[in-house]
């Protein structure tokens, strides 16, 4: 007797090979790199977004401690404003920790702080030196009680802005190395002072590439 054959769509062997047809098709859909592209396009807005957001909030929170530092400038007891406006700034040192998530040590912090505004900021303007001027009676204390609320508010804001910029290019504080930001400094503390006049700063001056 003749076996009868079977059709040719069922047959076991074509089965199987219209079977591995379909997963081999499915493994290379068309379609994948374009949703893969997608995504990675997605992860890169979301990341770009999100440095925008720390960023804006970072530096609206180094302008307030700068005018809480020149607040503290006003305080009449020399040195005591001095003290006043450390412990300002190892707060905004905190908080901007906090704001990119930077493990924060606050003897590290104010060891940095220390060492940037003395590389950072002339001794003929330093905040003690003019702090000082308020134990000369009379026109010391006047000239210190219009000279240090200033001075204090722009040291704040440029060194605030520094550790910004170091921070946002994912520095920590083990790696912050004061001298680098030395003209970086320099032109916040002018911006600031040119922002008081009414002029502004430039958008060009937020970059550390300046």
């Amino acid at each position: 007797m003749n076996k009868k054959k079977l059709p040719k769509a069922i047959r076991p062997g074509a089965a199987r090979t219209r079977s591995a047809a379909s997963e081999a098709a499915v493994s290379v859909d068309p379609g994948s790199d374009a949703k893969g592209a997608t995504m990675t396009a997605d992860d890169t807005m979301a990341t770009d977004t999100l440095a925008a957001d720390r960023r804006e909030m970072a530096t609206k929170t180094v302008e307030r401690f700068a005018v809480y530092a020149g607040a503290a400038g006003i305080i009449p007891i020399p040195l005591v404003d001095v003290a006043t406006v450390g412990g300002v700034q190892i707060q905004m040192l905190r908080r901007l920790s906090q704001i990119y998530e930077v493990p924060f040590s606050e003897n590290l912090g104010k060891s940095l702080l220390i060492s940037t505004a003395g590389t950072a900021i002339p001794a003929t303007s330093a905040v003690g030196t003019v702090s000082l001027l308020k134990a000369v009676p009379l026109l010391g204390m006047v000239a210190g009680a219009v000279a240090m609320p200033a001075l204090s508010a722009g040291a704040t804001y440029a060194i605030g802005m520094a550790f910004l910029e170091h921070f946002a290019s994912g520095g920590t504080l083990l790696d912050f190395h004061a001298p680098d930001y030395r003209e970086f400094i320099k032109k916040k503390r002018n911006a600031w002072r040119e922002r008081r006049k009414g002029v502004g700063e430039p958008a060009a001056a937020e970059n550390h590439s300046e």
